[in-house]
C-alpha cells in the first residue's frame, strides 16, 4: 500500500531542534531574518514535518546558509550546502534554460512546434508550440497520470524508461484542451521541450545541460543521472506516514522517467546558484529574458509558491506584501524544493526539505507551514539591511 501512495504522490526523529547558523544583520533585515529562523524551527517541530531543512538566503555579496534537523533520520548530521538532493520540478527551470539558451543562439524558435521537431508525437499534439510548453499552456495531457505511466512505476519504479518511450501513455489521450487557451501544468511539457532541444541540436538533452548549463555556471555538482541513485554525500527523502516509522524514499524511483521534467539531482548550494542566475541576468541576454516573462496571470507552480502566482516560460513570478521574486517549486518522493531571485539575481534564496509534501500529499498543515517559510525566505533576501 505504501508503494501505491507514493507512485499517486507523483501525481520520532531525533533533536530536531532549531535552525543553525543566526543571521546576523540589522534594520529590517534582521527583523526578517528572526521571522524566517523562527518559523523553519516551527516546521521542524510540526507533527508529520520534515526531518530536515536547508536554506540559502543572499542579499547582494552577503550569503547565509541555515541548516535544521537532520539530513539522515536517526543520526545528528545536518544538511549541508554540498549535500546531493533530487531537485524534483525545480528542474524544469534546466529544461527551459537549455531550451532559451537555443532560442538565442538561433537553433530553436519559440513559435516552432512539436510538428516540426517531434513529428513522431501525436497529430493531435502537432501545433503546439515551444512557448506554450514552457509556460503550460499546450493542452498536453500529464503522462504522470497515465494508466501506462502508474503500471509501470508500480510494477518497476527503479526500471529504466528511454526518453522516447517517457510519453507513451500519455500519447494515447487527447488535448486536455486547445493549445493556447488556458493554463494547466504539465510534467508533459518538459519532456517534449528536451526531446525538441535534441531534435534541434542531434545531441542528448544531457550533454546539452552540460554545454549551456553546468558548464557555464560551474555546476560541479549538478548531474541527470537516469538510474535510481543518488551521487554521495546525498540529503535522504523520506516517506512521513503518522504513526508509522519514516521510509527512506532516496532511492526508491528511477530518474530516467521525470527526465527533462525533474531529473537532476544537485545541492542546495547549486541549485541556489543556478536559479540566480537564470531568474538573474547571467545566463540569458536580455531580449530572451523579456520573452521569459511574459506571464500567464494566475497560473501557480506545483506545488504552488509563496504569494501570487504568475508562470512565465520555465519560470514563475511570486508576488508578495514584501516585494516579487522569481523562480520555481518542485516536489517528488521524498524532497520539496523552492528556489528564486529578484529582478536582477542580486537577491536570492533557495529552501530544501527531504519530505514531499503538497496539498495532496501528506500533511496539508505541514506544506501551509512550509509555504509560509518560503515566504519568509524571499523577504528575506529582499529585505534591506
Amino acid at each position: 500500500m505504501r508503494l501505491l501512495r507514493l507512485v499517486f504522490a507523483l501525481a520520532a526523529f531525533a533533536a530536531l531542534g532549531t535552525v543553525s547558523a543566526p543571521m546576523a544583520s540589522a534594520g529590517a533585515a534582521a527583523g526578517a531574518d528572526r521571522a524566517l529562523q523562527r518559523e523553519a524551527s516551527r516546521l521542524l517541530r510540526t507533527p508529520n514535518g520534515p526531518p530536515g531543512i536547508a536554506i540559502t538566503v543572499q542579499r547582494g555579496k552577503r550569503r547565509t546558509f541555515l541548516n535544521g534537523g537532520r539530513a539522515i533520520a536517526g543520526t545528528r548530521r545536518r544538511i549541508r550546502s554540498t549535500d546531493h538532493m533530487r531537485i524534483a520540478s525545480t528542474a524544469k527551470a534546466f529544461s527551459g534554460a537549455v531550451a532559451l539558451r537555443l532560442v538565442e543562439r538561433g537553433q530553436l524558435k519559440l513559435s516552432d512546434t512539436i510538428g516540426q521537431r517531434v513529428p513522431s508525437l501525436p497529430k493531435a499534439w502537432q501545433n503546439v508550440t515551444l512557448r506554450q510548453l514552457l509556460n503550460h499552456t499546450s493542452g498536453l495531457p500529464d503522462y504522470i497520470e497515465s494508466p501506462e505511466t502508474i503500471a509501470r512505476l508500480q510494477s518497476d519504479p527503479r526500471g529504466y524508461i528511454p526518453p522516447e518511450d517517457i510519453l507513451d501513455g500519455a500519447a494515447k489521450e487527447p488535448l486536455r484542451f486547445p493549445s493556447g487557451s488556458r493554463y494547466q501544468y504539465s510534467n508533459s511539457d518538459n519532456i517534449v521541450v528536451g526531446l525538441m532541444a535534441q531534435s534541434a541540436t542531434a545531441r542528448s538533452y544531457k550533454r546539452l545541460l552540460g554545454r549551456l548549463v553546468f558548464g557555464p555556471l560551474r555546476l560541479r555538482r549538478t548531474s541527470l543521472p537516469s538510474g535510481f541513485l543518488l551521487p554521495g554525500p546525498y540529503i535522504h527523502g523520506y516517506d512521513i506516514v503518522p504513526g508509522e516509522a519514516p521510509q527512506d524514499v532516496s532511492t526508491f524511483l528511477s530518474m530516467s522517467g521525470p527526465w527533462a521534467s525533474g531529473g537532476i539531482a544537485s545541492t542546495p548550494g547549486e541549485l541556489h546558484q543556478f536559479m540566480r542566475a537564470y531568474a538573474g541576468t547571467k545566463l540569458l541576454g536580455r531580449r530572451i529574458r523579456r520573452q521569459q516573462r511574459r506571464f500567464v496571470r494566475n497560473a501557480s507552480s506545483e506545488p504552488l509558491g509563496p504569494g501570487r502566482n504568475d508562470a512565465g516560460l520555465a519560470l514563475f513570478r511570486y508576488r508578495m506584501k514584501c516585494g516579487t521574486v522569481y523562480g520555481h517549486t518542485g516536489n517528488l518522493p521524498g524532497y520539496t524544493q523552492f528556489a528564486a531571485a529578484s529582478r536582477g539575481g542580486t537577491r536570492s534564496v533557495a529552501v530544501s526539505v527531504n519530505i514531499q509534501t503538497n496539498p495532496e500529499a501528506g500533511d496539508p498543515a505541514v506544506f501551509k507551514r512550509l509555504r509560509k517559510v518560503y515566504g519568509l525566505a524571499s523577504c528575506a533576501a529582499l529585505a534591506r539591511d
